[in-house]
């Protein structure tokens, strides 16, 4: 039983980690996100006494390999000029803007769906702008639609972003079930998405007057060979999700006939692994894990049931989600809502596809859309703040009412 003085410490380093990670910096600090949950976590140890063991206890080791191994697959596909070669395909289909978005949105929402959607939007967005600036149209509608589309298939399986792996794991949900049931809402999200994003943006498709600077990033020239073998990989991959093999030892076997290359150096593979979100999710991991051992939350679950606000109902579950995602981040948000909620095969289907449809409402509500406006900004082009909501919002209040009605058809 923890003494009130270490459950007091807990829970005020747990405010703070969470505060921080709200804001997304610190006061006079460079810290970012990832440096705030390490940071929490070992505030944890240092000031609340939890010991080095039970930080490794709390760490969902399994999670953390799965997602490292995926990073390595599509690090893989990134070096193999698989990506390059796909965005390169989409901006030939510039001369008809409409099929254009289309065309990008689907490809962009296919691939998030297997591959990680962070690295999608790394590796789509260079060529969109460039593409688009030369074509004299304004690349900012076509931008927020790739980071929604991202999102949105990243919803369609369970390991289409870190998030839904988490949630996979933790309630070891089958593979295919919750692909039945997401495609669904997904499929129809992705179509209104579009529909909203076609129709708010189709007077404002030329570029106005003034200088825009595309500079020219990083290709990686397309190896057929490489880009076959890494497909092959992922596709035997997910064929065997479908069997009762852990998923972390398939895709890390995987990850290794890919780390012993001829082609592709060590170095450089792991180079484009996104360490501060596994160092995100250790850091989450530790702070939340503590932060259940006060029982804290489970009494403010409790006391919100008794007001008549049950958090285990979907359409409940899913406005507390979509806030939170965009109030701390989606990885954040999920990550408590874990510790806190009754976790039944329902409610884990709903958690996994409110955390990714409510990370389009803003700008600031999943890692992907920060990514989309930082890689847009480098190229001369401003996704603001504003430019984003005007499409994110909408989009994301059809997704979400998609999802409550599914969710309550589904029963």
């Amino acid at each position: 039983m923890l003494s009130s003085s270490y459950s007091n410490a807990i829970l005020s380093i747990f405010i703070a980690t969470y505060a921080g990670i709200a804001f997304g910096r610190i006061p006079w600090l460079k810290l970012n996100r990832s440096g705030i949950a390490l940071l929490g976590a070992i505030g944890m140890m240092v000031l609340a006494n939890v010991t080095t063991t039970q930080v490794v206890a709390l760490i969902n080791w399994p999670m953390i390999a799965l997602l490292f191994g995926f990073f390595v697959l599509s690090a893989q596909l990134r070096l193999s000029g698989f990506y390059d070669r796909a965005a390169h395909a989409i901006s030939h289909r510039l001369g008809h803007p409409a099929k254009f978005l289309l065309l990008l949105m689907v490809t962009t929402a296919g691939l998030s769906a297997f591959l990680n959607h962070d690295i999608v939007c790394l590796a789509f967005t260079p060529m969109v702008v460039e593409a688009l600036l030369r074509k004299k149209l304004n690349p900012v509608p076509f931008l927020v639609g790739l980071a929604l589309a991202s999102n949105i298939g990243a919803a369609a399986t369970l390991i289409g972003n870190p998030q839904d792996m988490l949630i996979g794991e933790t309630a070891n949900l089958n593979f295919g079930d919750y692909m039945l049931w997401s495609l669904t809402p997904v499929l129809v999200t992705l179509g209104s998405a579009y529909g909203i994003v076609w129709w708010m943006s189709r007077d404002g498709l030329t570029l106005k007057a003034g200088k825009a600077f595309a500079v020219r990033q990083r290709v990686y020239p397309y190896n057929r060979p490489h880009t076959i073998k890494g497909l092959v990989l992922l596709v035997l991959v997910v064929a065997l999700f479908f069997t009762n093999i852990p998923k972390e030892i398939i895709v890390l076997g995987a990850a290794a006939i890919h780390l012993a290359s001829r082609k592709f150096k060590t170095e450089d593979l792991l180079g484009l692994v996104d360490w501060e979100v596994l160092l995100l999710f250790i850091g989450l991991f530790v702070v939340t894990g503590a932060f259940q051992t006060t029982g804290y939350g489970d009494s403010a679950v409790a006391w919100m049931a008794h007001a008549g606000f049950d958090l285990n109902h979907s359409s409940n579950l899913i406005l507390v989600t979509a806030v939170l995602s965009n109030l701390i981040n989606n990885s954040a948000a999920v990550m408590f809502l874990l510790k806190v909620i009754h976790l039944s095969k329902t409610t884990a289907y709903v958690l996994a596809l409110a955390n990714s449809f409510g990370g389009s409402l803003l700008i600031a509500g999943s890692v992907s859309n920060l990514i989309v406006a930082q890689q847009a900004r480098e190229l001369g082009v401003n996704v603001s703040f504003k430019a984003f909501a005007r499409l994110g919002i909408p989009v994301t209040l059809a997704a979400l009412g998609i999802l409550w009605a599914w969710a309550d058809w589904m029963g």
